[in-house]
């Protein structure tokens, strides 16, 4: 995997309280593949901290304010999860449409547990097939998309997992579909 994703740019989306090995074991794999990872995020603060499972976690330094940078000069996205993350940034307008822009464009995007209820508010989930957090799965077959409990699925460049214990497969997959790129819708 050593330079597999070598000149390519990853947006990794991020708010207070996101699961702490959802966001450092797959950016370790995305740096171990050579790509060029930012932590974007809409907060004010130049760090944010992260959920450890039942307490808070590390804190984290911010690369890029969310308001500096265009989702066109990124190859991928990657949302991790943990609760409070993903429902800040879905109710974010400014987070909603990043994201969506990577959704419209076909570029790859990775998310893991809570991650798809930002997905969720892009509208672009009808009859993709996914799988999250159990909890989420009702939201996500409202939003109209096919829920499964596997430990990653990956559809046309859209890739999801359950929970931390899927990470090693979300890694794998998330590599894979960041290395081909852009996917026809």
């Amino acid at each position: 995997m050593a330079a597999t994703l070598a000149g390519k740019k990853i947006a990794v989306l991020v708010e207070e309280g996101f699961e702490q090995e959802e966001l450092t074991k797959p950016m370790e794999a995305l740096k171990e593949a050579g790509a060029e990872a930012h932590i974007i995020s809409p907060n004010k603060n130049s760090e944010i901290k992260a959920w450890q499972h039942t307490d808070w976690g590390d804190s984290f330094k911010i690369d890029k304010k969310l308001s500096e940078v265009q989702p066109e000069t990124y190859d991928g996205l990657l949302l991790p999860g943990g609760v409070m993350n993903p429902d800040k940034l879905r109710v974010n307008k400014e987070a909603v449409a990043f994201v969506n822009s990577f959704m419209e464009a076909g570029k790859p995007v990775a998310a893991i547990c809570h991650a798809p209820w930002t997905l969720i508010e892009t509208g672009k989930l009808n009859g993709r097939r996914m799988t999250s957090y159990h909890t989420l799965q009702t939201d996500l077959k409202n939003a109209g998309a096919e829920w499964v409990d596997e430990e990653v699925v990956v559809d046309n460049g859209l890739v999801t997992s359950r929970k931390p214990d899927d990470i090693p497969a979300f890694n794998k997959k998330m590599i894979e579909e960041f290395a081909e790129g852009k996917h026809n819708s």
